[in-house]
């Protein structure tokens, strides 16, 4: 299972450039599609899942043209909107069995084997009497998930799975998707957030302004921000002065003042400490970088 794409762009009505030229390839696992709100993200997901139909380029499913095979690419697709929504008045249960029935699963003791399969699986078999108006956020996302791999899907599409859910729903959405990217398919995320994809996914790509800026191992990235993470100890006056220099990832209060994480090429002062840089450091780093123009170089070939 693989999605190549060749020279995607998409324009729409009225001249807007949401895709330019991008050139990607997504193998089996679980890929990470990180960048800002409006970076192009859910328009590359929507043409991905055949909801949008792509300017000029090539996408391929597992050598299927996404123009020519629209049908049979669907069939192999289980899609979460970030809108997901359910019916109200029915229950867990009665809401899986009509998703079956849309599937194909005609055979009642078939959906109710697959249907108990999948409550087990995301967590929700003790809540399949309750209507699903009433369940939580993290619930509904779960049910969402559930309802995805109804059909068995070797391509399942997730976009911001996590917005609005609290941190323990959280991790227990991500740990769940990283389960099952071990079950020979692709699980891709798209999300906005650095830590949904910080602990999980074994490659991830950058989008920015529709493109696509980086594309590889997190441990790459990671390593593009080494001697760029500083901290640094300042008073409370000092505080907006760093903020109008740099990004500052985090402001810790200490006797005196703040503790700040900033990224920086070149702080100015002696007593900025260089620290280990994370992803979330890494991804700041990144995009300061793409926005100024200064990428060419940061990534060598590797042979």
């Amino acid at each position: 299972m693989q999605i190549s794409i060749s020279q995607l762009s998409k324009r729409y009505p009225g001249g807007k450039l949401a895709l330019k030229d991008i050139d990607m390839d997504i193998p089996k696992g679980l890929f990470g599609l990180l960048g800002p709100n409006g970076a192009g993200k859910t328009t590359l997901m929507r043409i991905l899942v055949t909801l949008l139909k792509p300017s000029s380029g090539r996408v391929k499913v597992n050598d299927l043209d996404i123009r020519k095979n629209r049908k049979e690419i669907r069939r192999q697709i289980g899609y979460l909107p970030q809108d997901f929504s359910v019916f109200a008045k029915l229950t867990v249960w009665e809401f899986m069995d009509y998703s079956a029935c849309l599937n194909g699963i005609l055979s009642k003791n078939k959906r109710r084997d697959r249907i108990d399969l999948l409550l087990e699986t995301v967590g929700l078999f003790e809540a399949r009497d309750r209507m699903t108006g009433k369940l939580s956020g993290g619930m509904k996302r779960r049910l969402g998930i559930a309802q995805t791999l109804i059909g068995d899907p070797p391509l399942l599409v997730v976009d911001e799975p996590t917005v609005g859910l609290d941190p323990e729903e959280r991790i227990r959405f991500r740990n769940l998707l990283s389960d099952l990217s071990s079950q020979d398919r692709i699980i891709l995320l798209s999300t906005h957030i650095v830590g949904d994809i910080s602990s999980t996914c074994e490659t991830i790509a950058l989008m920015d302004m529709g493109r696509i800026i980086f594309h590889g191992p997190p441990a790459d990235l990671v390593d593009s921000a080494r001697g760029k993470v500083w901290t640094i100890s300042t008073g409370y006056e000092d505080l907006d002065s760093w903020k109008a220099r740099f990004p500052v990832i985090s402001t810790v209060p200490s006797e005196g003042g703040y503790e700040l994480r900033i990224v920086a090429e070149n702080p100015g002062t002696m007593e900025a400490i260089p620290v280990e840089p994370n992803l979330e450091d890494a991804y700041i780093h990144y995009m300061q970088t793409a926005s100024s123009g200064h990428l060419s170089g940061i990534f060598e070939k590797k042979e």
